[in-house]
């Protein structure tokens, strides 16, 4: 019998979910950053096996909105918990549940669907620690299964695989078995470059960074691709600080970010980028549509 469904990964912003999809599938296909707003889009990966697929949600995590790209983000995240056969929660080792925790708990508690509750940097704390978590989580009495995993090391991942697989209902195969996620090439492109920018820039620029993939282009004389992508900013200022001085702030992102496109490609890469002022993007909802977020 084949066995095939979907399942959504939530949680708050930063608990792993990111790191914990692109350690089953493989491949490095969600960003991930220790900023918020990290994942923007819900991303499906998929996950296949001789006798299952899992087809992966990676969403938004779940915050309280402060713009109309925040309200996108949690409109996103909130649908999956409808359309899905399988959900997975994710928290940290920490034993404080923090507002946003809570608020997902109480989401959770009005929807049928089985849940899977990860306890995920167990990497950070002991047994006793561990198994008093695992203790908390059972007294609410809302979660199918509960298992504590380290994403960043693996473990436990399999445990996690294995749940997912007794949940799942007889299905077809949705996807062939050589595909690993349902987005472009260009948007995991302009998704990487992003990562980079997240990485390199101070704390007050990155939210408002877009990245826009224009063009992708064989050499046919040579074993390289060109890659031609823009870097949208809010501010005058932060277009400044994106470039750096001398431009060594646009040439680290580049660089950090050309040799992840070369291995996700296969191929040498000529990366080009330029940097653009879009004012108050996140602020305008036709804006956020524009950019991909509708």
């Amino acid at each position: 019998m084949y066995r095939s469904g979907f399942v959504t990964v939530i949680g708050r912003p930063n608990v792993g979910k990111s790191t914990l999809l692109n350690k089953v599938i493989g491949e490095k296909i969600s960003i991930i950053s220790d900023k918020p707003q990290t994942t923007r889009n819900k991303i499906q990966l998929v996950y296949t096996e001789e006798d299952c697929q899992i087809v992966f949600l990676d969403t938004p995590g779940i915050q309280m909105p402060k713009n109309k790209l925040g309200e996108y983000m949690l409109k996103v995240s909130k649908e999956t918990l409808e359309e899905v056969d399988i959900i997975t929660f994710m928290v940290d080792s920490s034993f404080e549940t923090g507002k946003l925790d809570s608020y997902i708990i109480e989401e959770l508690k009005t929807v049928k669907t089985p849940i899977i509750l990860l306890i995920n940097k167990i990497d950070t704390i002991n047994k006793e620690d561990v198994d008093k978590l695992i203790l908390k989580y059972q007294e609410m009495d809302i979660f199918h299964t509960i298992i504590p995993i380290s994403a960043i090391n693996g473990t436990n991942i399999d445990l996690y695989l294995e749940a997912i697989k007794e949940l799942l209902p007889e299905g077809p195969q949705y996807f062939p078995e050589d595909m690993i996620t349902d987005q472009p090439e260009r948007f995991i492109i302009a998704e990487l470059i992003r990562e980079k920018a997240l990485e390199n820039l101070q704390e007050e620029v990155p939210h408002g960074i877009f990245v826009e993939v224009e063009e992708v282009r064989t050499r046919e004389d040579k074993d390289l691709i060109d890659v031609f992508a823009t870097i949208y900013c809010e501010k005058e200022s932060h277009k400044g600080i994106v470039i750096g001085k001398a431009g060594r702030m646009l040439k680290a992102i580049g660089q950090s970010s050309r040799l992840d496109i070369e291995r996700l490609l296969g191929s040498r890469v000529n990366l080009q980028l330029w940097v653009k002022v879009e004012k108050n993007w996140r602020e305008r909802e036709s804006k956020v549509k524009h950019f991909g977020y509708r």
